[in-house]
Order: C-alpha cells, then structure tokens, then sequence
C-alpha cells in the first residue's frame, strides 16, 4: 500500500513539473514584456492615465459629483461659476457641473474609440492579410487600390463630408469614422504581411500542404499582432480627437449630451470671460490622448525590444 502510495506520489509531482515546464515560457515571456515596459516612465505614466480614464468612464455615475448634470439639467442661479470648492471645474451656461460632465464625456469619448476600433480592425487586417499573402494577384489589386481611393482623402475631411448628409448624432459621427478609418489598418497589414510572405516557416508550411487559411491565420497574423496592437492603442487617441471635432462643428453627439467635443463648442462662444467652460473639456481631450499615446509608444518597445 504504502509503495502505491509512493508512485502515486511521483506521477503527481511529475506532472505538476510538466506543467511547469510548458507555463514557464508564457510566463517568462509575461516579465519579460513587463520588464521592457517598464524600462519607460512615459510608458507607466500613459498606462496610469489610460487606466484612470478607464475607471473614471465606467464608474461615471458614481464618482461624479453631479451625475444628475449629464443630462437635462438647469440652474441659472449657479450659472457661470467660477472654480470653487463645491464646483472644482466651474459651472457653465445652464448652471451643470462642468467637472461631473468631463467624466461622462470619458464615456462617450472612450465609447466611440471601442465601437470605431471594433468595428475597423477585423475587416481591414483581414482584408490587408488576404492582399499581402496573395500579393501581385487581383485580390491584391482590387483591395488595395479601394484602400487607397480612401486614404487619399484626409480622415477628417472624409468625415465631415459622411456625417453633413446624415443626420447629426453619435451614431452616424462612428459610422463615418469606422469607414474611412478601415485601410489605415489593411495597408499597415499588407507591408507587414508583404515583408514576412517569403519567410522560411511559410514556405515550409506550403510544401506541407497546409491550407493557405491556417498559413494566413496561424503562421503569419501572430507576428502581425505588435504593429496591429501599436496602432491599435495610438488610435485610440486619434478617434476621440475626429470624433470631438465632428462635435465641435456640430456633427456629432448633440447637446445636452456631455460630449468634451460639444462642450469645449459651447463654451468658445463665452472665451475669454469664462474661460472655464471650454477650457477643462479641452485639457481633458488632451489629457486621455496623451495617455493613450505614451501607452502606444510602451507597448511598441515591447515587440521592438523581442525582434
């Protein structure tokens, strides 16, 4: 009994090192993107922002001093405000809190970077796969060329012409974005794809017999992912700065939505008396921007650091 017990007893143990040994390499390449990462105070300042956007978006309702302000709110014996104890941003026009409707201007700016991102990224990487990996042939020809029929057009100006034939609101303001903001994604894949197409473990995978679907998704999108998620985290910045554009001529979220683009809009008309109002929204654009960017510019020192 007692020698059962003891086989017993080293099986476990040889399997629990097995396991060991095949975590091991995923955890160890954890740190070590961790420790690059890290390397950067930028990079750490960027995260602790973007995380502090994050956190202030979500929970909105409850850290802001005035949730009630976000929406159909007026007070005109608190109107114009200037910073104080009570209102730490000021008060605008109609009396709201300018401070509770930055946070919820988190939300919605955050909000249309996710729908904008989510909707762009899937179809242009796998569009600009398709065109790398069969490149010379129509597919690539025919991809590309409407990719570049749209980043011939500025983003922004693209966007207005969308958004001036539809109606203004949030919704045609992420539509407009997530369609001329897809080819950005497909080129950026296309060269990187174009550049690793006659690498050794594709060709190798080929006289194998493997599926193109499995050589495009297996073996050659893993080492697409660095770029993708580089340009994923800088355009994250990039959005919110079209979208608060749109709003500000007009063509994005409508009042009394507190969008930061519509409030540093209303708040232009009233420079430079009170110059709160437009003030705070616009250092809060700059604010998540420049997190989101030092963060972009972290994660790029990971995948440059492991070439």
């Amino acid at each position: 009994m007692n020698k059962l017990k003891l086989r017993i007893t080293n099986l476990t143990r040889k399997r629990s090192s097995l396991e060991t040994r095949k975590s091991s390499p995923r955890r160890e390449s954890l740190k070590r993107a961790w420790f690059n990462f890290r390397k950067s105070p930028l990079s750490l300042v960027g995260l602790g922002i973007s995380v502090f956007c994050i956190i202030v978006a979500v929970f909105a309702p409850y850290i802001a001093p005035y949730p009630e302000h976000a929406g159909y709110y007026i007070n005109f014996d608190e109107a114009y405000q200037p910073p104080n104890w009570k209102h730490p941003f000021g008060t605008d026009a109609y009396g709201r809190d300018v401070l509770s409707r930055v946070f919820f201007g988190f939300r919605f700016s955050l909000m249309m970077a996710g729908v904008v991102l989510s909707l762009v990224v899937p179809p242009g990487v796998i569009l600009g796969l398709i065109a790398g990996y069969f490149r010379g042939t129509w597919l690539d020809m025919l991809i590309m060329r409407i990719a570049d029929v749209f980043i011939a057009v500025p983003p922004l100006v693209l966007a207005l012409a969308i958004c001036s034939v539809l109606e203004p609101n949030v919704f045609n303001a992420m539509m407009a974005v997530s369609l001329m903001w897809w080819p950005w994604y497909a080129r950026l894949v296309y060269n990187t794809v174009s550049s690793i197409r006659n690498e050794y473990y594709v060709i190798a995978a080929e006289l194998l017999g493997v599926t193109k679907t499995h050589i495009m998704f297996k073996e050659i999108l893993p080492n697409c992912l660095g770029p993708i998620l580089t340009k994923l985290t800088l355009d994250v910045g990039y959005v919110i700065l079209i979208g608060a554009s749109l709003s500000f001529v007009g063509l994005g979220a409508q009042p009394p939505t507190p969008d930061l683009g519509t409030m540093v809009s209303e708040g232009a008309k009233y420079l430079p008396n009170y110059w709160w109002v437009t003030i705070f929204p616009a250092l809060a654009i700059a604010f998540i921007i420049l997190g989101f960017n030092l963060l972009g510019d972290g994660i790029r020192d990971i995948f440059a650091s492991e070439r």
